[in-house]
């Protein structure tokens, strides 16, 4: 190793006041990184010396390097991706967790972290309206969240037909019937492939206008079913935002004994807020679902829970034993999630939350989908045309032919205002605007506004 840091209080201090700094900065900055992928990448791009160096050398470096490639998606006109902002108390809270190094596996290596996660998961729970009875389970984001979730079911469904898919996989198994809507989220398919399945098992469903499930489709395709059977129903379309009818839907399915999982990674959200939550109403009837953190809550990545009404076939998912870990005769953290040995991600989850407060979360998600609205009267005002319904927090801008749309894409993430992505939604191309960060202001959407009709009249 190098030199030891002269005072490790200093070092941790000095890493905490650069991050403050950038983040202070976050509004002022441009939202694209201002080097190329390949010019940061060569930039860290060096021969491994033979010898350490000293902690307080490395970290300066490293600042002055990273700067160039950073993107400001923590910043109030970052539009992408569906992704949010971090709040402090909950971004203190992870430099406490890195610095405590706690493994937030189970409860005999931290007490603390277990505690953090139990109390943040029951306020979940209460928030988004999932019943209380029901394990959760910290996860990194909706891909884990999903793919464990769906774990979950494939124990429960397989079970119910004799079948133990843990002892024996899926070999063999009665054949599980696996359907979802035709615009689900790809983790969806990810996750099958990653449980056995395949994506090709995949048995899709129309959906209707802004994308959700066709439950007349739906119904007609469950008909005479017999057998083991996951559906899989979304809240929060990724391109309109627009949730399935979840109560519905989750009654259709059990009507044929079958397990309604719920991709909620953003839209669950809707739950919070009174204006809201007719979006998702009956979604305490599914069986399973997933959510992000690091979205809509605002919590630094990385972030995910998953739930499940189920407790004994989430943890018989996932279980894991040996013969050096002390048994509680309870469960433990690690029994929801797939990782074992993990940070305790926890502790920034009840930081924000106790943040936000119930008020905060529902204030969160109500101005996010105001401002959407105010994107979308702007944008439309001003000649571009709107292709869904601003029902949550994103919109679809079309500039005429599929080539405009990308030009002025390219040109408002060239100018360094704002940042939206580009995305397909039925054979045409859109630019794509998600509203999910608490950060943002009706300003930030005018001179957003401003900059994209700017690039509209551009040559």
């Amino acid at each position: 190793m190098g030199e030891q840091p002269a005072d490790l209080r200093q070092l941790f201090r000095s890493a905490a006041d650069h991050a403050a700094e950038y983040r202070a900065t976050l509004g002022e900055r441009k939202v694209r990184a201002t080097k190329s992928a390949a010019e940061v990448r060569a930039d860290f791009q060096r021969p491994l010396a033979q010898a350490g160096r000293a902690a307080d050398e490395v970290i300066e470096e490293l600042v002055a390097l990273a700067d160039g490639g950073l993107v400001a998606s923590a910043g109030p006109r970052y539009f992408g991706f569906v992704m949010g902002g971090a709040l402090p108390a909950a971004s203190a809270a992870d430099l406490l967790a890195i610095g405590w190094d706690q493994d937030a596996g189970n409860s005999v290596m931290s007490p603390t972290s277990m505690a953090a996660e139990q109390a943040a998961g029951g306020w979940l729970k209460e928030l988004l309206g999932i019943p209380p009875a029901a394990s959760a389970g910290f996860v990194t984001g909706a891909q884990a969240a999903n793919t464990v979730g769906l774990a979950a079911a494939r124990n429960h469904v397989l079970a119910k037909a004799g079948w133990d898919v843990e002892l024996n996989g899926l070999n063999g198994a009665p054949r599980v019937r696996l359907v979802a809507g035709d615009e689900r989220h790809v983790t969806i398919d990810r996750s099958l492939r990653l449980l056995g399945f395949g994506s090709g098992s995949l048995e899709l469903v129309r959906t209707t206008t802004n994308g959700v499930i066709d439950l007349d489709d739906l119904r007609t395709r469950l008909a005479d079913h017999d057998g083991p059977l996951i559906v899989c129903l979304q809240a929060g379309n990724v391109n309109t935002g627009a949730s399935d009818a979840l109560g519905v839907a989750c009654d259709l399915i059990h009507e044929y004994g079958g397990w309604a999982h719920v991709d909620g990674a953003f839209g669950l959200w809707a739950a919070v807020s009174p204006e809201l939550r007719d979006q998702v109403a009956g979604l305490e009837l599914a069986d399973s679902w997933g959510c992000d953190g690091h979205k809509w809550l605002n919590l630094p990545y990385d972030s995910g829970f998953v739930f499940c009404a189920h407790p004994d076939a989430h943890a018989a998912a996932l279980d894991y034993s040996a013969s050096y870990l002390a048994a509680s005769g309870k469960r433990e953290p690690g029994d929801y999630a797939m990782e074992f040995s993990r940070r305790a991600r926890g502790l920034a989850v009840w930081a924000g939350l106790q943040e936000l407060g119930r008020d905060g979360v529902t204030d969160v998600v109500d101005r996010c989908c105001a401002l959407a609205r105010r994107f979308a009267e702007q944008l439309g005002k001003g000649g571009c045309e709107i292709g869904n319904e601003v029902v949550l927090n994103q919109v679809l801008v079309s500039f005429g032919s599929d080539e405009e749309t990308d030009r002025v894409i390219a040109a408002v993430q060239e100018g360094g205002v704002c940042w939206m992505g580009g995305t397909t939604w039925r054979g045409r191309r859109y630019m794509r605007i998600s509203v999910s960060n608490y950060l943002t202001t009706e300003a930030d959407v005018d001179l957003s506004t401003r900059a994209i009709l700017a690039a509209t009249r551009a040559s």
